[in-house]
């Protein structure tokens, strides 16, 4: 199902839109960041084979004006080698990259680490695009345009929590949010859709992690038809206290911080026909396919689409570009996207065609048209900001065994 938003049409932002001129050495170098440490290592994986799949078939389809595509550190590039080879702290391997000759870089994974990765490749004309941060703010950060993003904010999943609890029937609605930045800006990005469609935005209401028992009880007296969760840290603790306020099952929506599979550590069937949602899309059977081929052994493939899309699309940049340079590749990436254009130039006039592959982008670039690429992550659009506009989310259904199982998809979009 896709969710209409509400979206600014103007090209005043933070992406860069303007022509430049072309200072590129006809090689082609896509530099990968990881996080070295902290809660989202465990994705390093499948983000590295993810980049090692897309550079092959780029490769495989001709590289980059029949050169070889090459894919930075050397050092993790490699048959067989694997995340561990990333150590140095994020900015350390930003200059590292920058050493090598990257032209574009993807990564970081972990959105507090961004700042230090954009505060380097920025000063330097690198667009940076990464897979995976969900911080709000980042939306805004001065980047001198050179950020981008293949994952969606934390906000836009307000659309599809609210939407949830509306297709389900809810006429008032509540959300109980953690403090801190997510819990207040997905809590009033949920609370504002709801009244979009209608919806009696009942209270929203602030626990800190380990107290939410108060904040339940609060939640209660306004007899909501559905309870909004966000939170992260403090998921557990509030989910025990809504359950013992009487506030359980259907009547639950579980924001992306707060879903995990809980089982015994909540009242048996407490959960029962709650739901929740994680941003993504499940990956296709020949995408696993080449994911496996790439790295036999990997069980994971949170963020592997998004990871492939900005590499892919780099390339697709520097393709239509006709540089390689990383002040032209990020001056186009909005338009191969199919997200905004320029005000002038041949991005901002020729018609543009949908294209799923680099190989295919680059048909559409032979002919008189431009690509718009939408990958395997779904449609991309950047805006003006280097954000997605097109976010997909997958819903999961607890079971009576406090279980999540996926069980639907939505779509959020809105004008780029």
């Amino acid at each position: 199902m896709a969710l209409g938003l509400a979206g600014c049409s103007a090209t005043i932002g933070n992406a860069r839109l303007d022509a430049v001129t072309p200072s590129g050495d006809g090689v082609l170098r896509i530099g990968v960041i990881l996080d070295n440490r902290g809660g989202s290592a465990f994705l390093n994986e499948s983000e590295l084979a993810a980049a090692k799949l897309a550079v092959k078939q780029i490769n495989d389809a001709g590289g980059y004006k029949g050169h070889t595509v090459e894919l930075l550190p050397a050092s993790a590039a490699s048959d067989g080698s694997s995340a561990a080879a990333f150590t140095a702290e994020t900015a350390a391997q930003a200059k590292a990259l920058l050493g090598a000759h990257a032209d574009v870089v993807v990564g970081p994974t972990d959105s507090s680490h961004a700042a230090a990765a954009i505060d380097v490749l920025a000063a330097a004309r690198v667009p940076l695009i990464s897979p995976a941060n969900t911080a709000a703010g980042l939306s805004s950060y001065k980047s001198g345009g050179f950020y981008f993003r293949t994952s969606a904010a934390d906000t836009a999943q307000g659309s599809v929590l609210a939407k949830l609890a509306h297709d389900a029937g809810a006429k008032r609605l509540s959300v109980l949010h953690e403090a801190g930045d997510y819990g207040t800006r997905v809590s009033g990005a949920v609370m504002d859709a709801a009244r979009g469609l209608g919806m009696d935005a009942v209270s929203n209401v602030e626990f800190a992690a380990g107290k939410a028992a108060p904040a339940a009880a609060s939640i209660k007296s306004g007899t909501p038809d559905a309870v909004v969760v966000v939170a992260r840290d403090g998921a557990q603790g509030a989910l025990a206290e809504l359950l013992n306020a009487g506030l359980k099952g259907k009547k639950l929506l579980l924001s992306d911080g707060a879903i995990r599979q809980y089982g015994t550590t909540l009242g048996a069937g407490g959960l029962d026909g709650a739901r929740g949602i994680l941003p993504g899309v499940f990956p296709s059977i020949e995408f696993q396919a080449g994911l496996t081929g790439i790295a036999p052994n990997l069980k994971d493939t949170t963020y592997a689409a998004e990871t492939y899309d900005a590499v892919t699309l780099a390339a697709i940049a520097a393709a239509a570009a006709n540089d390689d340079a990383g002040a032209s590749i990020a001056a186009w990436l909005t338009t191969v996207s199919g997200g905004v254009r320029p005000t002038s130039g041949d991005a901002a006039s020729k018609e543009r065609t949908s294209c799923a592959s680099y190989k295919d982008c680059v048909e559409v670039l032979k002919g008189a048209k431009l690509p718009d690429y939408d990958g395997e992550s779904g449609t991309i659009g950047f805006d003006a900001n280097g954000d997605v506009t097109s976010s997909n989310y997958m819903v999961f259904t607890y079971g009576a065994d406090n279980t999540a199982r996926v069980s639907g998809k939505e779509t959020a979009s809105r004008t780029p």
